[in-house]
């Protein structure tokens, strides 16, 4: 091989990196379109000639050509938590205090403010320096793979310069942020639409969403998508703080917002969340507030986090931007657990980017409280600039035709009597067969959180219960006995049903603690759901156990134990789990392996592509019987195991004398007792 055509290669390919971080990340090109497009031609044209030297990190290769079938669950390794919220002062004192409570009294507090961009949460994962995985936050302990679509982004680095990466001692890591768009490019994304005849966007955030779930990454391509990276972490860094992070993200070539401040106290920070409030609407995109971080790392982990969010961050919303208009009519929409929702029907009027035409009402105790009326003004807003809700009524403005409202006392769709608990302010409709309940309910436990069908989405719900196919979870399962049927049904045809048959019979695999979290039983989400799985190991245990024993379980409180033996007081809901573990599904946690901790003690690093499975399961198997994983080969480090195309790692072992394991020794170290 030539060695100066790839030395050429490698140098446009450098050069055209720098180009589009001084264009997309700060703005200042130096060199004219023309010019850049003869620098990419002549790589593209390289190329070309020599294809065995394309790598999936050169400039050229932003917009793959292959149709994304589906988006693969990506499980991630540091939860992406959310943030609790605060709305006044008072709220952002009590977060100061908490935090001063959970540290020695001794130490020093600074806070790291940055704007919250209204935007779509990614996680980027760097291998060798190189974008590896690009994922969604999803639940936020697993998300789903868009890395086609997000290096379209050409702020996005699709590789790290090598220098920088050895001037840190850094080679794997990840980056976490939030994919938005500007207004004004937004406003004219919806122009072309309009023209086009396509339906437009309701805002920005609604727009971005859609666009990183596109199965062709060369419209994802030509949607004006931006993104601010907050969030650095890796076993390789030895970095102390958050703000040191940012500045260190600015180096490697990422977009930081740059209106970050290091505050020294909670009155700098209090100053600086004013003072954005007051010039949110001068930035061209949009933020919801500001979210504010202890700056030091190690005092996060001593503040560390309870279910959802981290103890040692907040976001500061700001004020909902507020707007009258008429309340034309109130309905009652009926959820998946049977809960009655008031929604108000209004004269459509724009509001904080988009056309507002429904607004929630919350309960009838909200209707009551601030005497709301059919046909009413009302003064409605978004709360967090996202969902509408009617905040009063303009009395001043009322009418002699306004309609008072009261109580339903049967249900809009089923027609069954309502019930109100002694206690709550909601309305149930307790008939499970109600036709809005059973849709809701099996579109949850088909869901990806839940059973993870694949396949099985709102159309196919919706039209298996108007045919009568499905009443209930256990009728799933018998849906392989209605192939010649479904095999008729006009747009699905036999490679689909199979399909679908198959991805039902699939998801008797899934846990006990998913299958428990699919019941949709009130209260019992997916976080509470692991842990009473954890606990009682069994659904028969969990059905014989008392309010009090169910409360025993750190964070399990009355309202999840009243609704748990609510639940199973209910014959029919008995009756259907019987259905269920007939038809495969797992009602018990595996037994403990004798093997569970054979690793106990052994500190294993993972480098190269293994054949039989992910980096990530290869990590939770070794976990599972008590061993560590790191990213880095040091003298501590018990085995190094290496899979195709392996990195520096497996040059270190060597040099440290550490034990080298082949993907087929692995395997066989798991395997034995």
């Amino acid at each position: 091989m030539n060695k100066t055509v790839e030395e050429r290669i490698e140098e446009l390919r450098e050069i055209i990196r720098q180009h589009d971080y001084n264009y997309h990340v700060l703005a200042q090109p130096t060199i004219s379109d023309f010019e850049y497009d003869k620098l990419m031609q002549e790589l593209i044209d390289l190329e070309k000639a020599h294809p065995h030297l394309i790598t999936p990190d050169s400039p050229t290769q932003r917009v793959g050509s292959d149709l994304t079938k589906e988006f693969k669950p990506v499980q991630h390794t540091t939860p992406m938590l959310s943030l609790a919220n605060t709305y006044n002062e008072d709220e952002l004192y009590d977060f100061d205090r908490r935090v001063k409570e959970g540290l020695p009294a001794s130490e020093k507090i600074e806070y790291v403010c940055e704007l919250k961009i209204d935007g779509v949460s990614v996680s980027l994962i760097y291998n060798d320096g190189k974008l590896a995985v690009a994922a969604t936050r999803g639940d936020g302990i697993t998300g789903e793979d868009i890395t086609p679509n997000v290096k379209t982004i050409k702020s996005v680095p699709l590789s790290i310069n090598k220098k920088i990466l050895s001037a840190y001692n850094l080679s794997n890591f990840e980056v976490r942020g939030e994919i938005y768009m500007e207004i004004e490019a937004f406003n004219k994304l919806n122009q072309e639409r309009e023209l086009l005849g396509e339906r437009t966007f309701a805002n920005p955030r609604n727009s971005t969403a859609g666009t990183i779930k596109l199965q062709d990454p060369k419209i994802v391509a030509k949607r004006p998508l931006k993104i601010f990276l907050y969030y650095l972490f890796s076993d390789e860094l030895k970095s102390n703080s958050q703000y040191e992070n940012l500045q260190l993200m600015e180096k490697l070539g990422f977009p930081v917002n740059k209106n970050y401040k290091l505050c020294s106290n909670m009155k700098e920070v209090i100053e600086f969340c004013k003072a954005w409030e007051e010039k949110r609407d001068d930035l061209p995109y949009e933020i919801d507030g500001v979210v504010i971080k202890v700056n030091s790392l190690a005092q996060q982990k001593v503040l560390g986090t309870i279910a959802k969010s981290p103890r040692w961050a907040v976001a500061f919303k700001f004020k909902a931007k507020q707007i009258t208009t008429k309340l034309k009519k109130v309905i009652w929409q009926v959820g998946r657990l049977g809960t009655l929702t008031p929604v108000a029907e209004l004269e459509p009027v724009f509001l904080a980017g988009s056309t507002i035409s429904r607004a929630t009402l919350h309960n009838f105790d909200e209707i009551k409280r601030k005497d709301i009326r059919e046909g009413d003004t009302v003064l409605i807003e978004k709360g967090g600039d996202v969902i509408p809700k009617v905040v009063s009524v303009i009395i001043s403005k009322r009418s002699k035709d306004s309609k008072e409202l009261l109580p339903p006392k049967f249900c809009p769709v089923c027609g069954s009597k309502l019930y109100r608990p002694e206690g709550e302010v909601a309305i149930y409709c307790e008939n499970n067969l109600c036709p809005a309940q059973i849709r809701g309910r099996l579109l949850h436990f088909a869901s990806r959180g839940a059973m993870d069908i694949e396949g099985l989405g709102e159309a196919l719900i919706n039209l298996f219960v108007d045919m009568n196919f499905l009443h209930s979870y256990s009728d799933i399962y018998n849906l392989k006995n209605r192939r010649a049927e479904l095999i008729n049904i006009e747009r699905l045809g036999e490679k689909s049903v199979d399909n679908l048959i198959n991805a039902i019979e699939k998801s008797k695999e899934k846990s006990f603690e998913k299958v428990l979290f699919a019941l949709g039983i009130r209260y019992v989400g997916a976080g509470a759901a692991k842990k009473i799985a954890e606990h009682f190991l069994s659904i028969d245990a969990l059905m014989k156990a008392t309010e009090e024993e169910i409360e025993s379980i750190h964070e399990i409180g009355p309202s999840i134990s009243k609704s748990i033996i609510r639940y199973f007081s209910e014959k029919k809901n008995r009756d259907e789990i019987e259905k269920l573990r007939q038809a495969g599904l797992k009602f018990e946690m595996e037994k403990p392996k004798k093997t569970l901790y054979k690793f106990a003690g052994k500190t294993f690093v993972l480098t190269g592509t293994l054949s039989s499975m992910t980096r990530d399961e290869a990590k939770d198997k070794i976990i599972s019987l008590g061993g560590n994983v790191t990213s880095t080969v040091s003298k501590n480090t018990n085995y190094v195991v290496v899979g195709e195309n392996p990195g520096s790692k497996l040059d270190k072992a060597q040099k440290l004398n550490v034990t080298i394991l082949s993907e087929e020794e692995f395997l066989k170290m798991l395997s034995n007792k």
